[in-house]
């Protein structure tokens, strides 16, 4: 990351910080201010989020309680209702500690606008509103729109700052064109209307970057942040990170391939089943969309241990499980006297409440990043992501102490 001449300096905490969700009323999007919101009313602890650890004290984070949530949705509902049915299917939020800050989620949602699904495929676009998959404007109004929910939620709520996330659904890869390298080819894609080169993620990113503001995409969909995204980043001096958020599998992937490499073990095949339920099992059942999320999750091992192997992720949908995913891995490997063995884990995990607490520690370094000047990719934050955009190496270790050393820059 560079740094601009445009970064504002002013100190860490002295006002609000505006988090604008895109897939607002999504599970991890209400786990997230839901979490935020029984934190503040010590009804839990800060389990789970790295910058609340004591390496992070110095840098002076914006406070949680600083936190001030809006943003986008495309389904019909309430972040209480989003919750009510998080408790009841998982029971990841008490019912007696909802019941507490639902005055909160209340004042949240009023912070919620429509969305667009423009280009998302079938699978997205079902689970929208009838009003919003029968809404059609061009690529420019939708821009338009867009920067104007920005713009109020920024005006209305007072913030410093606003950051972006992209916590949507994940949509189908795009083909990336030289139109998408520079923010001109953008540009002159969103004039003329290009549909089929563009898809509401990008837009999305492009608005928020366009007023000044961090934008991280935690999905996989590579529409996002393309080149010409990223170039703009620079140019409007705003830091941007991407892409998909490492919580489950992938996580323990980055820490344990490492170890095969290090005692000179070669891995001949890494096989991966994953099961899971809920929307975003929903949407990866459909071939289009899974493919962007099978491609993130299957390109580190290589990268890792600097040869090819037998590779294999599969992604199946299970509703009966609702936002609880199970991931089963084996594991063949080569040792001393070319002997084989094997190593097998499972791994269980609820995908909101693994991914909630890193979106909340990237919006608070997005927010320092800006504030210390800083333009363009934040490869400091690689740790979190399955495809960090500008870093080539996917070992956890490597990653965690880029991290801690940039918070001695």
């Amino acid at each position: 990351m560079k740094k601009s001449r445009q970064g504002n300096r002013e100190a860490a905490g002295e006002g609000g910080l505006g988090v604008w969700l895109i897939g607002a009323r999504g599970g991890l999007a209400t786990t997230l201010v839901a979490g935020v919101e029984l934190i503040l009313r010590n009804k839990t602890s800060r389990c789970g989020l790295v910058t609340e650890t004591p390496a992070f004290a110095p840098l002076k984070l914006r406070p949680l309680g600083r936190l001030v949530f809006g943003g986008h949705e495309v389904r019909k509902g309430s972040l209480f209702e989003s919750a009510m049915e998080i408790h009841r299917d998982n029971g990841t939020i008490p019912y007696e500690g909802l019941l507490e800050i639902r005055e909160a989620l209340d004042a949240a949602d009023t912070r919620i606008r429509e969305g667009t699904v423009m280009n998302c495929g079938d699978a997205i676009r079902n689970l929208a509103g009838k009003k919003i998959r029968a809404k059609h404007r061009s690529l420019a109004e939708i821009v338009k729109a867009i920067t104007a929910d920005l713009e109020e939620f920024r005006r209305s709520t007072g913030v410093d700052r606003v950051v972006v996330v992209n916590l949507a659904s994940t949509e189908p890869p795009l083909n990336l064109e030289p139109a998408h390298k520079t923010p001109t080819g953008l540009q002159r894609l969103i004039k003329n209307d290009v549909r089929a080169a563009m898809r509401a993620s990008g837009l999305y990113a492009w608005a928020a970057i366009r007023l000044g503001m961090p934008f991280l995409n935690f999905t996989p969909s590579n529409a996002c942040l393309t080149p010409g995204h990223v170039k703009l980043a620079m140019k409007k001096g705003v830091p941007v990170m991407g892409n998909d958020g490492k919580t489950g599998e992938t996580l323990v992937k980055s820490a344990l391939a490492p170890m095969f490499k290090y005692r000179n073990f070669r891995v001949l095949t890494w096989q991966g089943y994953n099961i899971l339920g809920d929307r975003d099992g929903q949407i990866l059942s459909d071939p289009r969309n899974r493919r962007s999320k099978i491609k993130s999750k299957d390109g580190l091992l290589s990268h890792i241990l600097g040869y090819p192997l037998n590779t294999h992720v599969s992604i199946e949908y299970a509703p009966s499980l609702s936002d609880l995913k199970t991931a089963w891995d084996f594991v063949h490997f080569q040792g001393f006297l070319d002997y084989k063995m094997s190593l097998q884990f499972t791994w269980q995990g609820c995908d909101a409440i693994l991914a909630a607490p890193i979106v909340l520690d990237m919006v608070r370094l997005a927010d320092h990043a800006q504030r210390r000047g800083e333009a363009g990719l934040m490869t400091q934050l690689a740790c979190f992501f399955k495809s960090p955009l500008g870093v080539d190496e996917h070992d956890l270790h490597f990653q965690f102490h880029h991290l801690m050393a940039y918070l001695d820059t």
